[in-house]
């Protein structure tokens, strides 16, 4: 055998041994994949069906529409229900426009510019920020100034937990959206904000979409913050006000020591799960109709 052909030979037989190694190892890392996907969802599963076996029997009409009462009274959780929503609500409300323009301003205006960076980096401190920090600001600024907890201070306190979140989605959406998008929509004369606006926006909608639903599922389920703000409230309440949550509530049930509020804190959690469920598909399906 010439010296080519077996020079041949070996390197059909390292090629050989190299694929054999290759799909070995693609083999375990699907296998250690897989095995992870499986206990992910285990654990997932695990928590739905905990919260649906000890939540279920308290849901009622009557839990619905009746106030928190002392225990033993029959109370509900519709104060608790009415305030989260407002509150939630509120603080995306306020949150998402600002993250939505700082996010914006960091992908298209100051990629790479020091404040960029800056602004970049306190969003990414925020976004980590342990949540009782957040509460313990505005409780030092709208709170013990004036004199009394408030509904409003929650939904603040809230809507900087928002800012973050959606100011990074926003920012790494955009990224995304190809140059040449931008420079046709430039090139037939339109300007940089319609461009944003008009084109980068609408055909970033699912990802920022995902940003918003993603800031509503932490702050629906926020406690230490609203402790600090909120606190609390037996009853119906305004903004203006100490109000009551789903999340300070289950907080306040679920410690305690009469089998009726433990009832209602797992009702109230699974209300929560439920509420961020039902967000996120009607979104879903509202863009898929789009």
């Amino acid at each position: 055998m010439s010296a080519t052909a077996l020079g041949f030979t070996r390197t059909a037989v390292t090629a050989r041994r190299l694929g054999r190694r290759r799909r070995r190892i693609d083999l375990a890392a699907r296998l250690l994949a897989t095995l992870a996907t499986l206990i992910s969802l285990g654990f997932l599963a695990s928590i739905l069906i905990t919260l649906f076996t000890l939540g279920v029997p308290g849901l009622s009409l009557h839990m619905l529409l009746t106030s928190t009462k002392a225990p033993g009274s029959n109370g509900g959780l519709a104060n608790a229900i009415v305030g989260s929503v407002l509150q939630a609500g509120l603080s995306t409300l306020i949150g998402t426009p600002i993250g939505l323009m700082a996010g914006t301003y960091l992908a298209e205006y100051a990629a790479r510019t020091a404040l960029g960076n800056a602004v970049r980096f306190v969003s990414d401190i925020l976004l980590s920020a342990p949540s009782i920090l957040i509460g313990l600001f505005i409780y030092q600024i709208l709170v013990a100034p004036f004199g009394g907890f408030s509904g409003f201070a929650g939904a603040i306190a809230l809507s900087i937990l928002v800012i973050p979140i959606v100011v990074r989605t926003t920012e790494d959406m955009l990224r995304l959206i190809p140059v040449s998008l931008r420079e046709a929509s430039i090139a037939l004369g339109a300007p940089r904000w319609k461009t944003t606006v008009f084109i980068c926006y609408r055909a970033a909608l699912d990802g920022l979409l995902t940003g918003v639903l993603l800031a509503v599922a932490r702050v629906a389920g926020e406690t230490a913050p609203l402790l600090f703000t909120s606190l609390g409230n037996s009853d119906y309440s305004g903004l203006g006000s100490a109000m009551s949550s789903l999340p300070v509530t289950i907080y306040q049930y679920a410690a305690s020591a009469f089998d009726d509020w433990v009832q209602l804190a797992w009702t109230g959690a699974l209300l929560i799960t439920l509420g961020v469920l039902a967000i996120n598909v009607v979104a879903r399906y509202a863009l898929r109709r789009r």
